[in-house]
């Protein structure tokens, strides 16, 4: 049987390209790249947005809130057995103002409903990789994101670990520290670079094998 794999995220879910603002190619991208490694036994749902946040409206774009299009989403592609929760990054702007530990439970929330409104409509809940997003670079300054990431986001990002481990041993997922095999472009010091869609993909890949 086709196993079903959500990949929710933000820019770096849909392959953002640093340099252009455009997104690379479907065998480019982190989730394209897990289809070809995993083959047929596997369908990949690519669902990245731009700038989408795990519960926070954004002033300027209130509709890219990743709690509000989970639900349809997991309905719209169900039945689903895995997805893959790669969400945080966005939290940090500074429009927000928030700690590593504040954004780690807003995607705890995520998993929540994911495993609530599963169990009601499909039957079962998914199993559920909690990725820990990669760290901003140390660039940032630099970056052209730096109007809107001013704040300490390189700090805050480091502590992502700590808490998203905690959130997914708390809740039952599968943890997955991305930082540890991924660094954003030099360019904008957000946005992962096609070696780093490469390895994420191949490094989620064995993540998946693993599970029964």
């Amino acid at each position: 049987m086709i196993k079903t794999v959500l990949c929710y995220g933000d820019s770096n879910t849909y392959g953002y390209v640093p340099e252009t603002g455009l997104r690379y190619p479907k065998d480019i991208r982190y989730p394209g790249k897990l289809q070809l490694l995993l083959g047929d036994d596997y369908l990949i749902i690519e669902e990245g947005c731009n700038g989408r946040t795990t519960i926070h409206d954004d002033p300027e774009d209130g509709w890219k809130n990743g709690l509000d299009y989970l639900k349809p989403c997991l309905n719209s592609h169900k039945p689903i057995d895995i997805v893959i929760l790669m969400l945080g990054s966005n939290d940090l702007k500074d429009t927000f103002h928030l700690s590593a530990e504040e954004i780690a439970h807003g995607a705890g929330i995520l998993v929540d409903v994911i495993k609530e409104f599963s169990e009601l409509k499909q039957g079962y809940i998914p199993k559920i990789i909690l990725v820990s997003p990669p760290q901003i670079g140390e660039g940032m300054k630099n970056s052209p994101f730096y109007d809107a990431f001013s704040l300490d986001p390189i700090e805050r990002s480091k502590q992502f670990p700590k808490y998203y481990r905690q959130v997914a041993d708390s809740k039952g997922c599968i943890f997955f520290d991305a930082a540890k095999y991924v660094y954003p472009s030099e360019f904008d010091s957000l946005h992962l670079t096609p070696q780093g869609h490469e390895i994420l993909a191949q490094k989620l890949k064995e993540v998946i094998l693993s599970i029964n």
